[in-house]
């Protein structure tokens, strides 16, 4: 097959290198972090074909305004005199409508179903990273938002998702353990969730087992190219090259772009999650809370919490007033949980890859024949991580994607 080098170790990076080095390819990946806190370790874990709404949907501009003048609301965007944030957002206001929005629905839908059907494979091969086939549940406490979470569910009924609309007493039924002030709720039960510290570490072990190298702390500062193909790179002082090429950069690949001649509308989407001590009370589904926009994971004896999406350059800055936004927001839903507001040290925060239209990019670069882009997933990187190397790999082999990818063009903005 030959040699194939994928910028980036998060899930994406690692997916592409299972598929491809089963399919015979020597992979190397080259990762500018140490594989301690990338955004795929901070992830709610939730593996969610009910996420067929992109992030410009309808309604999102007026929501971001209102946001904007509140410091724990979800969703911000830094204003800042940056002409990658002023084109992004251009496009963004352009996509957020519902003609786009319902254009998104069956590409997402697929390429979610994808990954779920894969992860139950990637479990005989790499071990037990926690994957739970219980759903999750869409908690809503006013009539508005019951509104919109019901309209969203019959969406998802027609796009052949399986999915209960529940009083407040079905959810509490489901949740026995827990006490609940909620209107109602939605149970996705095509979804399911996982622990992505478990499946970061799994993945990694089982990769280099199979021979993948994975060069930690090296970062890709020149690309070499010439005649419509990458000769080679540099990356931590050294010079690499294969005959193909992933960029899997995550929040970074507009930047590696730019390296390759090229470039892609991404901006990093910040968000913070923390670890609490699950409790006697127990939370056996993981969950939405939809006002606050706050993600609720069981994982490994714990719970995470986590939310926002904070639109601006990458930082190594902690909002805590976003931290507070979500630490009040949990005894809203659940009267029994008071958890305190974790020390900074406590707080994980990472940026995720959003693309102004909500759809990532996935697809082979038509400027540079060797090199396909797999890159934009917003939160859903892990989520859509497996099927994203799938595509990739049999994209690099000229095989048939598993599914139509069209909606993913990496030039759709070129």
């Amino acid at each position: 097959m030959g040699k194939a080098i994928i910028i980036g170790a998060g899930i994406v990076g690692l997916s592409s290198a299972y598929y491809l080095q089963q399919s015979g390819w020597e992979v190397t990946i080259l990762e500018k972090g140490d594989l301690s806190d990338n955004c795929s370790f901070g992830n709610a874990g939730m593996i969610v074909p009910s996420h067929f709404v992109p992030l410009a949907a309808p309604g999102m501009i007026e929501k971001g305004i209102k946001w904007m003048f509140d410091s724990k609301s979800p969703f911000y965007v830094r204003p800042s005199l940056n002409f990658d944030l002023a084109g992004w957002g251009l496009k963004f206001m352009k996509s957020a409508n519902r003609e786009k929005a319902e254009r998104a629905a069956v590409p997402l839908r697929d390429i979610s179903l994808l990954s779920k059907d894969l992860y139950a494979g990637l479990t005989k091969d790499i071990g037990d990273f926690g994957l739970t086939n219980n759903g999750i549940l869409m908690l809503y406490k006013t009539d508005k938002v019951g509104e919109e979470e019901l309209h969203i569910a019959e969406q998802a009924r027609n796009l052949g998702l399986d999915v209960a609309s529940l009083s407040a007493a079905e959810v509490q039924t489901l949740q026995p353990d827990l006490k609940l002030d909620v209107l109602g709720g939605i149970h996705y039960r095509c979804d399911a969730h996982l622990n992505p510290n478990q499946l970061m570490a799994l993945m990694q072990k089982y990769l280099l087992a199979k021979g993948v190298k994975i060069i930690k702390n090296t970062e890709v500062t020149k690309i070499i190219h010439e005649k419509g193909k990458i000769t080679s790179l540099l990356a931590g002082g050294k010079q690499y090259s294969a005959n193909h090429y992933v960029l899997a950069g995550g929040s970074w690949s507009p930047e590696i772009a730019k390296r390759a001649g090229f470039k892609i509308p991404l901006m990093p989407g910040k968000g913070y999650s923390f670890l609490v001590d699950d409790t006697a009370k127990n939370m056996h589904i993981a969950a939405l809370l939809c006002e606050a926009k706050v993600s609720v994971t069981p994982m490994g004896g714990k719970i995470r919490f986590g939310g926002t999406m904070e639109i601006d350059a990458v930082n190594d800055r902690i909002n805590i007033n976003r931290v507070k936004g979500i630490v009040e927001s949990i005894p809203k839903y659940f009267p029994g949980m008071h958890p305190a507001l974790p020390e900074t040290k406590d707080i994980w925060y990472g940026f995720r890859p959003c693309s102004p239209d909500g759809l990532p990019y996935l697809g082979n670069s038509k400027s540079l024949q060797n090199l396909t882009v797999a890159t934009g997933h917003g939160m859903m990187g892990i989520s859509l991580g497996p099927a994203t190397g799938k595509l990739v790999s049999e994209l690099i082999n000229g095989q048939s994607p598993s599914m139509d990818i069209n909606p993913f063009s990496a030039n759709r903005y070129a």
